[in-house]
């Protein structure tokens, strides 16, 4: 194979997981190739901290592993002993940063919070690759056809990574009419559970989650494929899809359904470990039921429906009642009335609720500063923010955070 053939067969690899393989000039890459690469994907940072990267050691037949500060990862290697080009693989990230992760590199990077849920999208479309051994040997082994040897270390520009390879065993499924049986029996225990699972999820019978999950067997998850780890996923997979209908059922809006959904999705696939599946139905089980004790809307009529749901897609946006009417086209009056009769609270009062309490889960969650959980809260004045939050909690943020 050649030195072309080798690295375009690569490249082919790589855009199947949309991987960035490309080519650069040393000079090019020394000064700015990273943030680019990062901001073809971030397309709306224009600018990031300065990468502290030093190259004049580069060296020949070694491949470079990189992380920053964000848990953006990169490799790299040039092919020549000249450094003309170096090759880039990434970015890409090798865990799913969680929500508090997010707002405190939107904070770092100052992003508005009216633009937050577009980064995180656009970050969130950085590939995750969660095991890492696979990338790191196929990357290796084209290294040594380019290279000619069997000899390529990886020196990483940061701390060490250790990466496991889950081993994949063999199941054996029989076929006399004793084990057909039983296979019919097992289904239909593993429906009669997820019917009971779907039922309690409508309802938000978040209490049943130690009765009807404590229980759970391991005969209860049909063996489809011989990797034991991808038949947890597969089955979680399922969960997460029967648990996102019944929560729609529960009369949950599909616009609080999808960010959660889309979270356990990206969970799934960095399980390592078929010991992970047992928590990690818990917490499905648990946040969906909670999401329709907090977001059922099947007892309100269409237009307080489609208010709670502006209030709830956007705290940082103008929020008042005459917004919030002139957005639906009623009168104030109308909307102030029929919004207290269904949900006993005035519009003012729902929507400082919601900030508050969207305060107390960033001053809980993350380290973001005062002023940017106001920001995000929509209260533009940090005074007027902490009056607001004494009002409801009796203490100030600060108070609160340090309690």
């Amino acid at each position: 194979m050649t030195s072309i053939n080798a690295l375009s067969f690569l490249k082919e690899i790589l855009a199947k997981r949309k991987i960035n393989f490309n080519q650069i000039p040393f000079n090019d890459f020394a000064t700015s190739i990273l943030d680019n690469e990062v901001k073809k994907v971030l397309s709306n940072i224009t600018s990031l901290p300065q990468r502290k990267i030093v190259l004049n050691d580069l060296k020949s037949k070694v491949l470079y592993d990189y992380t920053d500060e964000f848990g953006i990862s990169f490799l790299f290697f040039t092919t020549s002993t000249e450094r003309k080009n170096i090759f880039v693989v990434g970015p890409y990230l090798t865990i799913t940063p969680t929500s508090a992760r997010l707002l405190e590199i939107g904070e770092l990077l100052q992003i508005p919070p009216k633009k937050q849920q577009l980064f995180e999208q656009l970050f969130l479309s950085i590939p995750v690759i969660s095991r890492l051994s696979c990338l790191f040997t196929i990357i290796t082994t084209i290294c040594e056809k380019l290279y000619a040897t069997t000899d390529i270390p990886t020196i990483s520009l940061n701390e060490e990574r250790t990466v496991s390879v889950p081993p994949i065993t063999q199941t054996l499924i029989g076929n006399e009419p004793e084990d057909i049986l039983l296979d019919i029996k097992t289904m239909e225990q593993r429906y009669v559970f997820e019917n009971q699972l779907m039922r309690a999820v409508s309802l938000g019978q978040i209490n049943k989650a130690t009765e009807l999950l404590a229980s759970v067997s391991e005969s209860l998850f049909e063996q489809r494929v011989a990797d034991p780890i991808r038949n947890v996923k597969n089955y979680d997979i399922i969960i997460n899809t029967l648990f996102r209908k019944a929560a729609e059922n529960g009369g949950v809006h599909p616009i609080y359904i999808d960010k959660i959904s889309s979270r356990f999705a990206r969970q799934i696939e960095l399980i390592k470990d078929v010991r992970q599946n047992a928590k990690l139905m818990i917490e499905m089980f648990r946040a969906y039921c909670n999401l329709v004790r907090e977001h059922s809307l099947k007892n309100f009529s269409p237009i307080v429906q489609k208010t709670i749901l502006l209030i709830d897609s956007d705290l940082s946006a103008d929020l008042t009642t005459k917004t919030l009417a002139d957005a639906q086209s009623v009168s104030l009056g109308y909307l102030s009335a029929i919004f207290r009769k269904e949900t006993h609270k005035t519009i003012s009062q729902f929507v400082r609720e919601k900030r508050v309490n969207y305060a107390i889960h960033l001053l809980t969650t993350t380290s973001l500063q005062i002023q940017t959980i106001a920001l995000h809260c929509g209260v533009m004045d940090a005074q007027y923010f902490t009056k607001i939050f004494k009002s409801l909690t009796g203490k100030t943020p600060s108070q609160y955070r340090d309690n």
